[in-house]
């Protein structure tokens, strides 16, 4: 199964994401952000790419800070839209 991440810049929005994406029933997982992947803050959320609709939907609707959504390839990591 494809996991996806979420990068961020600060630790209190990665908190607040973890937080809100557990409400919406999304499986996570919390991990150190991969040196390829410039960002502001130790933490990463990993998350089934299946539930990038709603991941993305509560990204917006609560407007969550967030350093950029990323899919792992055979190069590295690819930022996808939010």
């Amino acid at each position: 199964m494809e996991a996806l991440l979420i990068a961020f810049d600060s630790t209190q929005q990665a908190l607040r994401a973890e937080m809100l994406l557990e409400y919406a029933d999304i499986e996570i997982d919390i991990r150190p952000t991969p040196k390829e992947i410039t960002a502001g803050c130790a933490l990463s959320i990993e998350f089934p790419a299946q539930d990038l609709p709603e991941a993305q939907r509560v990204i917006r609707e609560e407007k969550v800070e967030i350093r950029g959504l990323f899919r792992k390839t055979e190069a590295g990591y690819e930022e996808i839209a939010v």
